[in-house]
């Protein structure tokens, strides 16, 4: 609502807008821009950009949707079902509990390999994981943006360094890192992971953002790959928590990876997830894979995020993989309109 609301303003945050209008004028289809609020019956009211403004106009709802609402309340779950009735809509749900995700990829046995450990937190596996394991991740299984994951780390010494915020981590004991964590959970929903080693740049960990996406064809395609690195201080890789963008290749080349074989590898593992997820969840069609490579080079998936925050591209200066991020579901739009020709 609160993008929706700016138009006209032309404040519209992370979301570029004259992307979708290019990409639209390139392949023949002119955006509706709408939302789930000012949706009634079969029309909305919504605006469109011509003669270089923003007009706002009510009018029949599209054919074809490309939703980028999160829709979180039951009236909005309901206005999503209202709007499906008369269009087709894609990334419907694009807020999938991790727990849930990692399960459903679990079931295929050649994507296993992939997946860091995981299961659903209790104060009981907690005890049991930090027996297994010497490096853990507690977070919500519903966030976004690295928001409420906790780290934690066994030393020599038996004790535990705590990862929570930004800072230096505090030593504490097991029986506090299970107290802590507890506390912090409450009743919410939180999942543990083994912590995968991962590779650095300058001392710093970094993973990669993997922007996939159906494009003309209907089929899966990697748009685009970029590195996040940690800030200092900081145990999680997302920008919003001060984590800073690279090129996959200047990372590569700091790990000793051969970079073109590792993101070969990398684009291959990204497609066999999508197009197994998208067997799953069929909606599904512009996503965006966290994924880490450890200090060997193995590949292992961090997570599965359903409206993938594009600007990661725009601020490591990759402007064509920025638009095309933006062109590639306009292509999948024109491809779904004509398959209901």
């Amino acid at each position: 609502m609160e993008t929706y609301l700016g138009i006209a303003r032309g404040k519209t945050g992370n979301e570029c807008l004259a992307l979708y209008n290019k990409a639209g004028k390139m392949h023949g289809l002119r955006p509706f821009y709408m939302c789930l609020q000012r949706i009634k019956g079969k029309s909305a009211v919504g605006y469109y950009y011509e003669n270089n403004a923003y007009r706002l106009v009510r009018r029949s709802i599209p054919r074809v949707t490309h939703n980028r609402a999160i829709s979180l309340t039951p009236y909005l779950r309901k206005k999503l079902k209202e709007l499906a009735q008369s269009s087709f809509v894609f990334n419907r749900r694009n807020r999938y509990d991790k727990q849930r995700i990692h399960q459903l990829l679990y079931t295929n046995q050649s994507l296993r390999k992939y997946l860091p450990d995981s299961i659903k937190y209790s104060r009981e596996k907690l005890e049991g994981f930090m027996k297994k394991y010497d490096s853990l991740f507690i977070k919500p299984t519903n966030s976004s943006v690295g928001d409420g994951i906790i780290k934690v780390t066994k030393q020599n010494s038996g004790d535990w360094h705590l990862y929570w915020m930004k800072g230096k981590p505090r030593l504490v004991s097991k029986k506090q890192v299970i107290s802590f964590i507890a506390k912090k959970v409450g009743k919410q929903n939180y999942m543990i992971q083994e912590a995968i080693q991962l590779a650095t740049f300058n001392e710093r960990p970094y993973d990669l953002r993997i922007s996939v996406q159906r494009g003309g064809s209907g089929q899966w395609q990697v748009t685009g790959m970029i590195g996040k690195v940690a800030a200092s201080g900081r145990h999680v890789t997302n920008v919003a928590k001060g984590g800073k963008v690279k090129r996959c290749e200047q990372l590569f080349e700091s790990s000793s990876f051969d970079s073109v074989q590792m993101k070969q590898e990398l684009q291959q593992v990204s497609l066999a997830i999508s197009q197994y997820i998208g067997l799953k969840l069929p909606n599904m069609a512009d996503i965006g894979l966290d994924v880490g490579v450890d200090e060997d080079g193995e590949i292992k998936l961090i997570e599965v995020n359903g409206r993938d925050q594009r600007y990661t591209f725009k601020k490591a200066g990759l402007d064509t993989t920025f638009y095309r991020t933006y062109e590639t579901p306009m292509r999948y739009a024109k491809f779904l309109l004509n398959q209901l020709m």
